[in-house]
C-alpha cells in the first residue's frame, strides 16, 4: 500500500512507506522554509516514484509553489531534507538540474527575441544537446507544444497561454528524467489544455517522472497517476490516485423521505451523517452499511434507498482541506508562495 490520508480528517489511513525496492525520483523528509513568522511548509514528507506523474494540489498558499523551488535548489530549506534522483539538494544542483526539465510559475524570456531565438540561447547551455541537433531540437520542441506557428514571432507578442507553450518548449528541448511543471495549463484555452495532458501522457509513456501542480482537479484525475495534497504547508495525503480514491471511498448516500429525523437518528448513536440534496451521506470509517440500515429502520425512518458513493478527486480534496473545489479557502496563507527568494522568480528551465 503507497497510501497516505491523515486521520485528523476523518477520511482513514493507510502505510505511507513506498513499497520495498521501489525507487524515488524525488524524496523530501521534514521539509520546512518559513519567511519570518509565516510558515510556508512545515514538516513535509513527500514520496515521488520513478515514472509517477504526481499532481500536487493544495489550496492557495497551501505551500506547492515554495516545495517545488525547494526541489529544484532554487530556495533553501529552513529545514529538513530534499533529494532529487537520489542526491541531497541544493548541494547537488549542478550534476542533478541538466536531467530535470522545469517551468516554474510565469516563464521568463527576453521581450525582443521571437520564441525560437530564445529557445536557441537556452539550447546552447544544453550539455547534453550537441550543436548539430540544436535547431531539430527546437523544432520538435515546439511542435510538442503547438507553437511552431508562431514561432518567429517576438515574444513579447505572446499572449499568456503562447508564453507558457514556450516556457513547456524549453522543459522539453532535451530528453528528461524528471519534468516538473508549476500550473502548466495557467492561460491556455480548452484546446491548450488537452495538448499539455497529451505532453504530460507522452513523457509518462517515455518513463519520465512527472510532478505538477494544477488547481484543474479533472485535469489532475485524468491525467496522474499519483497526487499529494498539501494543506497548511503540510501532506495530508499522498498516493497512488485510485488507491486513495478508494481509500476515501468510505461514504453511504441513503435515500429517504425524512432527512432530518435519518441525520439525527445516527448521530444519536455516534454514526456521523450529513444532508445532502439527494438524501443523506453516511460517514462508514467507524460503521457498516447494515449497520445504518438497521438503525434507521429502528428509529422509523423510511429508507428507500442505500448505495455507496464513489469519492471522486473534487469530493476528496474539499474533505481533506476544508476548501472548496476551486481552492479557496478562508483564512489559507494568502499569497504565501509569492514571499520567495526573487533571482530564480520566473525561470524555464
Amino acid at each position: 500500500m503507497t497510501v497516505s490520508i491523515s486521520t485528523e480528517h476523518g477520511v482513514g489511513a493507510a502505510d505511507a512507506a513506498p513499497a520495498p525496492g521501489s525507487a524515488l525520483a524525488a524524496r523530501t523528509r521534514g521539509l520546512r522554509k518559513t519567511y519570518g513568522n509565516t510558515v510556508a511548509v512545515d514538516h513535509l514528507d513527500l514520496d515521488v516514484p520513478e515514472g509517477a506523474v504526481l499532481g500536487m494540489l493544495g489550496p492557495n498558499g497551501s505551500g506547492k509553489t515554495t516545495t517545488i523551488r525547494m526541489l529544484l535548489g532554487l530556495v533553501r530549506p529552513t529545514a529538513g531534507e530534499v533529494h532529487l534522483l537520489g542526491k541531497q539538494m541544493p548541494n547537488a544542483a549542478p550534476d542533478v538540474l541538466p536531467e530535470v526539465g522545469a517551468l516554474v510559475e510565469g516563464p521568463g524570456f527576453h521581450p525582443f527575441l521571437s520564441g525560437r531565438e530564445n529557445l536557441r540561447r537556452l539550447a546552447a547551455l544544453e550539455p547534453t544537446l550537441p550543436s548539430g541537433r540544436i535547431a531539430t531540437a527546437i523544432d520538435e520542441a515546439l511542435e510538442r507544444v503547438g507553437l511552431a506557428s508562431a514561432a518567429n514571432r517576438r515574444y513579447r507578442g505572446y499572449s499568456l497561454g503562447m508564453k507558457q507553450r514556450l516556457g513547456l518548449a524549453a522543459a522539453l528541448l532535451v530528453p528528461r528524467r524528471i519534468v516538473v511543471l508549476d500550473e502548466p495549463t495557467n492561460g491556455l484555452d480548452p484546446a491548450g489544455t488537452r495538448e499539455v495532458r497529451n505532453v504530460i501522457a507522452g513523457l509518462q509513456d517515455s518513463g519520465t517522472t512527472v510532478i505538477v501542480s494544477s488547481h484543474l482537479l479533472a485535469e489532475v484525475e485524468a491525467t496522474c497517476t499519483h497526487v499529494a495534497v498539501l494543506h497548511n504547508g503540510t501532506a495530508v495525503a499522498q498516493g497512488e490516485l485510485a488507491e486513495l480514491l478508494e481509500t476515501g471511498n468510505a461514504g453511504l448516500l441513503v435515500s429517504t423521505p425524512d432527512t432530518t429525523l435519518a441525520v439525527d437518528s445516527l448521530r444519536d448513536n455516534r454514526i456521523p451523517a450529513r444532508a445532502m440534496p439527494e438524501g443523506i451521506l453516511v460517514d462508514l470509517t467507524t460503521t457498516t452499511a447494515p449497520v445504518v440500515v438497521e438503525t434507521l429502520v429502528r428509529a422509523g425512518v423510511g429508507v428507500h434507498e442505500a448505495r455507496r458513493q464513489r469519492t471522486g478527486l473534487e469530493e476528496l480534496f474539499a474533505r481533506l482541506t476544508d476548501a472548496e473545489p476551486d481552492g479557496a479557502e478562508p483564512g489559507a496563507l494568502s499569497e504565501v508562495d509569492d514571499l520567495v527568494d526573487t533571482p530564480h522568480e520566473g525561470e524555464a528551465r
